[in-house]
């Protein structure tokens, strides 16, 4: 990178050609539309000195270019809503999966503004290709069937729909796939992507009505009409989580073939002692045996806490290293910006201050990965992971190792995450003044120590889930990993 680019990234100058204003402007909208171009000023300072995969994906001559249009639609935005998507959709340039604007960390009243409104599917879906697939609904469940096209939502192609959503997506580097997992429907909680970009991109329904173009697996085509809901509607219709607080289930599918379902990680607020519940079950497979293998099930799993280390731990016959470097933009954040830094740890303000210069732009953390070693009773059998779109950060880190180590297989479909690396391990929440709009700042940028291809992994041995297989009830990754464990 030579030097003459970083600096433009990172120069006072405006980020490109001068907006243009509207005729006659008001003497108040000349005001808000400067206090929203200090919003952006202040982005700007706060991503070139602090970001630290800024650079991994995008040169800063294409940040360059990128700044005119952001900074002219986040000015002359009508409205926080237009406002939202623009700052959604540069975050989204950065190919970053943990540089976004965060639903759950907007203010209270920004919150209500922009994602408490009447725009919810009553259904859940998944993408497969460009095409919307629901996996069950709440209503008209005899015309709304599993493995159900749903082929135009209010005229507008569902293909046109995602093609629309898609810019506003954060993932790490070209990984569409793991865009459209984060644009699907789980029902597992009452601020989904799709639900939100989707309401904020085309608004209410007339009436509060969905008319769905759709065909069923049966092949007849028609419409549905459906109601629209509201985010406490959603929210209703959740699940109630455990009243034992466990999160993941254990179970023996066949005969000595045991699966651990693993739908979350994300147990850091979490008063159940999951480490004891894995390792009393991975210690009676250890001594049963019957047993043949062990299925671990990650499939919709975004990551949080390494919950998959004590697993592994079990099956390695040597230490597993994942060489990653970990570097840091700065050694004690710039005084003039803490105030716009919110933060659940105040030390994060001076994490690179033991950290050493590592080049120009960047200061390389302590090692603090230690190799994962064996552990425990070991196990002398098969692994298989199952693994979709949805595994990122910790769960995509976990594929690696299971990956570099050949302690087993990955069965399913290809991963999210990107062997570049990723941004991710401590945050600031950044407050935007005169919007009011959060968007998340990740520290640390883990980097290969050899170049690696902007790509998620692929799995062992693939297998591709089809509408048909939904309208059947069939899990086809399930009964392939079965098949494997059988011999």
């Amino acid at each position: 990178m030579k030097r003459r680019h970083a600096l433009s990234f990172l120069a006072s100058a405006p980020w490109g050609a001068r907006a243009q204003q509207p005729a006659a402007p008001s003497v108040a909208s000349l005001a808000a539309a400067a206090e929203l171009a200090g919003d952006v000023e202040l982005m700007r300072d706060i991503l070139g000195s602090l970001h630290p995969g800024l650079l991994r994906y995008n040169s800063p001559l294409q940040l360059d270019a990128a700044m005119a249009p952001f900074k002219r639609a986040f000015t002359t935005a009508p409205d926080l809503e237009q406002r939202f998507l623009a700052l959604s959709r540069f975050l989204a340039l950065l190919k970053c999966g943990q540089s976004r604007a965060n639903v759950f960390n907007q203010a209270p009243a920004a919150a209500a503004e922009l994602f408490d409104r009447k725009t919810r599917l009553p259904l859940t879906m998944r993408w497969i290709g460009d095409q919307m697939i629901v996996t069950a609904s709440s209503v008209l469940r005899e015309r709304l069937p599993p493995g159900t096209w749903i082929g135009a939502v209010n005229g507008v192609p569902s293909a046109r729909m995602l093609a629309t959503l898609l810019p506003a997506i954060p993932a790490d580097g070209s990984n569409d796939a793991r865009r459209r997992s984060l644009l699907g429907l789980r029902g597992q909680t009452p601020l989904e992507t799709f639900d939100v970009l989707q309401g904020l991109v085309y608004g209410e329904p007339p009436g509060g009505v969905f008319r769905l173009d759709v065909r069923t697996p049966d092949g007849a085509i028609g419409s549905v009409e459906v109601p629209a809901l509201t985010m406490a509607e959603r929210h209703a219709q959740l699940a109630a989580p455990p009243a034992d607080g466990v999160r993941w289930d254990w179970r023996i599918d066949e005969p000595g073939v045991a699966v651990l379902t693993m739908p979350t990680w994300a147990l850091q607020d979490s008063a159940w002692d999951w480490r004891a519940w894995l390792r009393e079950r991975l210690d009676e497979l250890a001594t049963d045996t019957a047993a043949k293998a062990l299925i671990v099930d990650l499939r919709g799993n975004e990551g949080g806490l390494d919950c998959g280390h004590p697993v592994l731990e079990r099956f390695l016959s040597a230490d597993s290293v994942l060489p990653m470097r970990r570097l840091v933009r700065f050694q004690t954040t710039p005084e003039h910006l803490n105030r716009h830094l919110d933060s659940r740890d105040e030390s994060l303000r001076r994490l690179g201050a033991k950290a050493r210069r590592f080049d120009s732009r960047f200061f390389a953390l302590p090692d603090s990965d230690a190799p994962l070693r064996p552990q425990g009773a070991r196990l002398l059998l098969p692994l298989w992971v199952l693994v979709d779109a949805a595994n990122s950060a910790a769960t995509f880190s976990f594929a690696q190792r299971v990956r570099a180590s050949g302690a087993g297989k990955l069965v399913g479909e290809t991963t999210g995450g990107n062997l570049r690396g990723h941004n991710g391990g401590a945050f600031f929440f950044v407050r935007l003044p005169a919007s009011g709009l959060e968007f998340d700042l990740p520290l640390i940028g883990n980097f290969p120590l050899q170049p690696a291809p902007d790509a998620p992994l692929e799995p062992d041995v693939k297998v591709e889930v089809k509408a048909a297989d939904i309208a059947a009830g069939r899990d086809v990754v399930m009964e392939r990993a079965l098949a494997l464990a059988r011999g």
